[in-house]
């Protein structure tokens, strides 16, 4: 399994990312494999709520997990920073909005209360990953769910560490973690301004 399949479409090294996608519209094979269905099942599994009035996924790829996550969310944005990424998306999911976004510079406006933020930091530097996290802070509503899934393996591409990415979440969101899920290959978790978990919910 190559590490950099997805998240590499949240490369801001537009060149890169539009030559991997000359040579295939699913270069970092998100569409077979059971270890992306899989992760795909765990996101969706992670999230603590059943639905969300707005949500943000940067870094959409080919539009597979966006097709998934439109279903939790009443409006979903979905943005990459590859025009071919965007072109399939919006084939894939007409429900979703979706925009050529090259973030952390061109932020979208508006409020959130779910963001997703999939095999993505990792293709940015430290600066830009902290001023993303940044971003998503001042963009969050009151009620709201950050969600982070990220390779945990080295690869040639990767500018921060897995472990450093999930860490400066804790420096930088305003809530607390209520998830955190890893194994050999992927660390996942989910942040919140939720005080109540999902079982009280149930029972109120």
């Amino acid at each position: 399994m190559p590490a950099d399949r997805n998240g590499a479409a949240a490369h801001q090294d537009l060149d890169y990312v539009e030559a991997m996608y000359a040579g295939s519209d699913d270069p970092w094979r998100i569409e077979s494999g059971f270890y992306e269905q899989r992760r795909m099942e765990l996101i969706l599994a992670c999230l603590p709520r059943a639905r969300y009035r707005r949500g943000f996924e940067p870094a959409c790829a080919g539009g597979r997990l966006t097709e998934r996550l439109a279903g939790r969310c009443d409006h979903l944005l979905a943005a990459d920073v590859s025009a071919r990424a965007v072109e399939l998306t919006r084939a894939r999911v007409p429900a979703a909005e979706v925009s050529q976004l090259a973030l952390p510079a061109q932020w979208p406006a508006g409020r959130f209360d779910l963001v997703v933020l999939s095999e993505f930091g990792y293709y940015l530097t430290p600066e830009a990953w902290q001023q993303t996290l940044a971003q998503v802070a001042a963009s969050l509503s009151t009620d709201w769910t950050v969600l982070t899934c990220h390779w945990r393996h080295p690869f040639t591409e990767r500018l921060i560490d897995t472990d450093e990415l999930h860490a400066e979440l804790a420096r930088q969101l305003p809530g607390r973690r209520v998830l955190a899920l890893a194994d050999d290959d992927v660390t996942i978790e989910v942040w919140s301004a939720d005080p109540l978990t999902v079982a009280q919910h149930d029972q109120r």
